[in-house]
């Protein structure tokens, strides 16, 4: 349009009746004569307004997250931090309990045999070592550990000590093929010898070829002279398999340590034997033997006529 005389009239023209429907419409309140104008422009034009948000507002969004990033980024990584804090405190309250029950357990074990230990933790495992099934223990000769002491956990017999450092020590593990240990049966007294396998049962040789054993009985240790290197009474383990007596002056069996020689962790050193032989004192307690099932037993008498109760109670009835 061409800047006139005319064109600057309409201008003026349409700003003054814009000025009046204003007017008109902020006196008019909810019943404003162009309230139904308004309602039609919002039909017509309301769609388009969201469409136009829908398209914007994602990208406001992603404006103030990049804003934001930083900030929450942070936040992010303290989380993640007192996440991974706690749950490493979680590990280590759990481990720390695993401990203290099983130190609780071995020093039950002392007590019932009357042995004077020093308790250790186990630090390396022997592959450096050669092939041997060893241990190395965090106490040494400064702790008064010697050569040839009786070594045990809460479950039974470890070992027996072979190498002494100032603080340090070498245990050799009782399923080691160069151990041997005297070994005696709970309640017939049957003496034998057990060696280690590796990871297979201990091998006892009874010295009695006919003496009678059975899967589940447990053995002790004998006891070596002066109690080195072994005290009597510490748990072994539980007959698994026994070889037919075969007329032979002595008897195999296989025996299933009470110990888990590849999970080793807290550990004690008999430093003081018992003045008396504890015997089978220090075993653990047998578990009670299943409670057997009650059965019920249900007889049907049959009737003279072949029927039984219930149908002739129900002829009778009838």
């Amino acid at each position: 349009m061409r800047d006139t005389r005319e064109s600057r009239l309409l201008l003026v023209l349409l700003i003054a009746i814009a000025f009046a429907l204003i007017t008109v419409d902020i006196r008019g309140g909810e019943e404003s004569p162009v309230d139904g104008a308004r309602q039609a422009a919002a039909t017509v034009f309301g769609p388009v307004e969201n469409g136009v948000a829908a398209a914007v507002d994602p990208i406001g969004n992603a404006i103030g997250a990049v804003r934001d990033s930083g900030s929450r980024h942070d936040r992010i990584s303290e989380l993640e931090r007192e996440n991974a804090a706690l749950k490493a405190k979680l590990g280590s309250d759990d481990r720390n309990r695993s401990r203290v029950r099983e130190l609780d357990k071995m020093l039950k074990k002392a007590g019932a045999g009357q042995y004077g230990i020093k308790g250790a933790e186990v630090i390396a495992i022997g592959a450096a070592q050669g092939f041997s099934w060893t241990v190395t223990i965090d106490i040494g000769s400064s702790d008064g550990i010697t050569r040839d002491m009786t070594v045990l956990n809460g479950d039974g017999l470890v070992g027996r000590v072979t190498t002494v450092g100032p603080n340090t020590a070498t245990v050799l593990l009782a399923n080691d093929p160069d151990f041997t240990v005297g070994t005696r049966m709970e309640k017939t007294d049957e003496l034998g010898f057990a060696t280690g396998q590796g990871d297979q049962p201990l091998l006892v040789q009874l010295l009695n070829g006919k003496s009678k054993v059975k899967k589940g009985d447990r053995l002790v240790t004998f006891g070596s002279q002066a109690d080195r290197p072994f005290v009597p009474g510490v748990p072994v383990g539980e007959v698994m398999r026994v070889d037919p007596a075969g007329g032979a002056l002595t008897r195999n069996i296989y025996v299933r340590p009470y110990v888990g020689f590849s999970k080793l962790d807290i550990v004690g050193v008999v430093v003081d034997a018992p003045r008396s032989d504890p015997r089978d004192t220090v075993l653990p307690p047998k578990p009670a033997p299943p409670k057997p099932t009650p059965t019920v037993t249900v007889t049907v008498t049959p009737s003279p006529n072949g029927q039984d109760g219930l149908a002739d109670g129900q002829n009778d009835e009838q």
